[in-house]
């Protein structure tokens, strides 16, 4: 098939790669717009609900600072966090609001109407009732499909990073500089791999929440990003820092689903099962506690009660002050469809995988250690979120670090040497693989990762658990890479290899570390 060129490819489409697309379209560059969804939204953006962090009354960036800071465990980067306590209000403003035309909940003044979340020292979150990711997405998404520069690839999975040392047919290549020149990526629909060229390649697929077992995030967040950039030679850094959302509906009839911090924002308390408020004896801030803090204590008191979840309860604190079905529509309504009414009753509620506070290590501009390969979003690191994230802070940093990459390759002129390098890179070679790919045996190994990573590699971890995770991991591995190498493409088989390769470089980071910090808790 003929190379699909441009002047930029964006692997990703949610806030970070929409970010990076369409601040690169402005300045006039071509951009392919990758994506292995079937439909463009589908991301971990789309299901974000709490909101988005803006300027609160009487807030600065200095305060915004010192709450990353303190969230972090003090190991967040301070030079990451001064960027994105300086640019990203003003960002939300003036691109979100501004040029994107996002609506979000205004105030009986006209202003923002800031809700506050746990960590947080002001109202300072923006929101759009409990489906800010909707909102925010469907609007990036509508801008993308209005930019006669940027076309769109759904259903579209990457495999690989193109760089010149790894693939050019030339055997000079390895004596030169590394760069990326692409990707390749399996195309759904005529069930071929296509070679994507580009001299700037950004990286930003999400998260990895789905090598566990219970996870917040969408089917999506299999860590191929942080897979493919390992592959290609990059350093993935902070990785044994997974942060677990406390508060994930529990109900034998529904995925987990995320229940909102503004849940908690708003006066929410959690109950365990003997209907006792347990949040004031683990910190002061109680339900208000930094993440890492409450997923504990929950986990405490499951494990202390013998209990399968706990319960947080909104009706009884906001009665006759919260409009509670309005405030919440998302949540109540996910809740009504398995028969619980959040404004008579609480809400069962369990810890699950949110968030990857690690990813591929970036610049303050997205670069990564390969010339001209970029990661923004969840896939990098820049540091910000240190040992654990602040609430809200993941749109804003997808949406800061997305614009500062389009800025960057909007200011680096193309080698000169593209076109020799592009003719050095040959097309996929898949010949002779016939054999298809058994689902049975693709689903059996998903459940060993996601088990094995709950059991050993979740919220509480020690020596003997990760031992046992990694030993069984790289057993698996060896399997796996073998099945394919020998099978036809697809995208389960991608995923699967990815997913697998991800949750032995989390695993071996938490291994390596044998302190306490954040969302990585030791209990040995």
């Amino acid at each position: 098939m003929k190379p699909v060129r441009s002047d930029v490819l964006v692997i990703g489409s949610g806030i970070a790669g929409s970010t990076t697309a369409l601040r690169c379209a402005a300045k006039g560059l071509e951009v392919c717009l990758v994506t292995k969804a079937g439909e463009p939204w589908e991301s971990a953006t789309h299901y974000a609900q709490g909101g988005i962090v803006g300027k609160g009354v009487d807030d600065s960036p200095s305060l915004l600072t010192k709450d990353i800071m303190k969230a972090s465990a003090g190991s967040a980067n301070p030079a990451a966090v001064a960027v994105l306590s300086a640019e990203g209000p003003r960002l939300v403003r003036q691109m979100l609001v501004g040029e994107i035309g996002i609506e979000f909940d205004l105030d009986d003044h006209g202003q923002a109407d800031c809700t506050r979340e746990a960590a947080h020292s002001r109202r300072r979150i923006y929101h759009a009732k409990d489906a800010t990711g909707r909102e925010i997405e469907t609007k990036l998404l509508g801008a993308a499909a209005r930019s006669k520069y940027i076309k769109v690839f759904p259903r579209h999975t990457a495999i690989d990073v193109i760089t010149r040392s790894h693939h050019s047919s030339s055997p000079l290549a390895r004596y030169d500089e590394n760069v990326a020149l692409g990707a390749y990526v399996f195309d759904e629909s005529s069930g071929r791999v296509r070679t994507f060229l580009a001299p700037f390649v950004v990286l930003a697929t999400g998260g990895l929440g789905q090598i566990y077992l219970h996870t917040t995030n969408p089917k999506v967040a299999t860590g191929d990003g942080i897979a493919m950039a390992s592959r290609a030679g990059c350093h993935i850094l902070n990785a044994e820092f997974v942060q677990f959302h406390p508060t994930a509906l529990y109900h034998r009839d529904s995925e987990r689903f995320l229940i909102s911090e503004s849940v908690r924002g708003e006066g929410g308390v959690l109950l365990n099962s003997e209907n006792v408020r347990f949040m004031k004896k683990y910190h002061p801030d109680a339900e208000l506690a930094p993440r890492d803090v409450v997923t504990r204590a929950i986990h405490e008191e499951m494990t202390r009660t013998g209990a399968s979840c706990v319960f947080l309860d909104i009706a009884g604190p906001a009665a006759g002050q919260l409009d509670i079905r309005s405030r919440f529509p998302t949540i109540y309504e996910r809740c009504r469809n398995v028969g619980i009414d959040i404004t008579r009753e609480p809400i069962p509620v369990v810890p699950a995988a949110h968030y990857f506070c690690g990813g591929v290590k970036t610049d303050l501009h997205g670069r990564t250690a390969i010339k001209n390969l970029f990661a923004v979003g969840e896939v990098a690191c820049t540091g910000l979120h240190g040992a654990n994230r602040l609430a809200s802070t993941s749109l804003l940093e997808g949406l800061v670090f997305g614009a500062r990459a389009a800025a960057s390759i909007c200011r680096t002129p193309a080698s000169p040497f593209l076109d020799r390098r592009f003719r050095e890179i040959p097309p996929w070679d898949d010949a002779g693989l016939s054999e298809e790919g058994d689902e049975v045996l693709i689903t059996g190994d998903w459940l060993t990762i996601k088990s094995t990573m709950w059991n050993y590699a979740g919220i509480v971890r020690s020596k003997k658990r990760l031992s046992r995770a990694r030993g069984d991991l790289e057993y698996l591995s060896h399997r796996v890479e073998r099945f394919y190498r020998e099978t036809k493409l697809s995208r389960p088989l991608i995923e699967l290899r990815d997913g697998l390769l991800v949750a032995r470089v989390v695993t071996s980071a938490a291994l390596r570390n044998p302190k306490s910090e954040g969302c990585h808790y030791r209990m040995d």
